[in-house]
């Protein structure tokens, strides 16, 4: 394998050592599949990216996200994360406006003057319901801490999750997985992530905390998820959960594991679109090669 140039970044924060973590590698088109997920094991991160090439293929860069366990279609901070490295390292930022080649398709991310970077979403997918009773067993709560005014369901931008709807951050602070019932449940489900949130935050500034368990992919809990906060953000809007078609909201993310994260979800309905982006910001705390 010959040398590949590599960035840890810290994505969905405003400062260093928060947020969730990831690896960015550059030049990797002549590496395999096989080594890729070796790479992504040996890192251990949430998840792991490779930018194939510094030169554009129709229009963007095309990039492969890896968790410990697999290859993933589209995941958000890796998606921002790995914009931000191309708009600061490869473009230097000639251009404001970047393009991912993902397995899910392109996604467009748009870089701010003060170093924040907005995805768009492709459409989301509403798909199955679930009874709140096989929920709160799996995530070791009562049912009525489930706010059943709203939906147990499926939801997909590109990587589905399961969106549950919680009463109140205390109850959001007890979740805790029970592992044998949760890979039971999703041995006959598309989605294999699980998203809780509710409309009380750690920090007062912010509109809603959120916590997603995605064991299936090796991470127990992750620290900061664009895409679960994406289908987040598009079931809010349909389900009318503040009461009107569009949002612009600030959530907050990975408290409860050390790694306070910061998400700004924007998503407005017209007629049956729903129009998803993203935000964040991107630090890079470490470089270097891998031999």
């Amino acid at each position: 394998m010959n040398r590949l140039p590599f960035y840890f970044l810290d994505v969905f924060t405003e400062k260093k050592y928060a947020g969730n973590q990831l690896a960015v590698f550059r030049g990797a088109g002549g590496i395999s599949s096989e080594e890729m997920q070796s790479i992504a094991r040996e890192i251990n991160f949430s998840e792991t990216t490779f930018i194939l090439s510094d030169k554009q293929s129709n229009g963007g860069f095309d990039v492969r996200i890896f968790t410990p366990k697999e290859e993933v279609p589209f995941a958000g901070h890796p998606t921002l994360g790995t914009a931000y490295i191309i708009h600061s390292k490869i473009i230097q930022g000639k251009s404001n406006d970047v393009i991912l080649n993902l397995k899910v398709g392109q996604i467009p991310v748009a870089v701010t003057q003060d170093g924040y970077c907005w995805m768009k979403q492709i459409q989301p997918i509403f798909s199955q319901k679930h009874k709140p009773e096989i929920l709160a067993n799996i995530l070791g709560l009562d049912v009525s801490e489930i706010d059943e005014r709203f939906p147990i369901q499926e939801v997909s931008t590109g990587l589905p999750f399961f969106i549950v709807p919680l009463k109140t951050l205390p109850t959001l602070k007890r979740v805790k997985v029970d592992k044998e019932r949760y890979f039971d449940f999703i041995k006959n489900t598309v989605s294999k992530g699980i998203l809780v949130f509710c409309p009380e935050a750690h920090e007062t500034k912010n509109n809603i905390s959120v916590r997603v368990f995605v064991d299936y992919y090796g991470v127990p809990e992750d620290p900061a998820t664009g895409s679960g906060n994406g289908c987040l953000a598009g079931y809010l809007v349909k389900y009318r959960y503040f009461g009107k078609d569009s949002i612009n909201i600030r959530s907050e993310q990975g408290f409860e594991i050390g790694r306070p994260s910061l998400l700004f979800l924007k998503a407005e309905q017209r007629d049956e679109t729903i129009n998803i982006s993203v935000g964040g910001k991107s630090i890079i705390v470490a470089q270097g090669e891998f031999i």
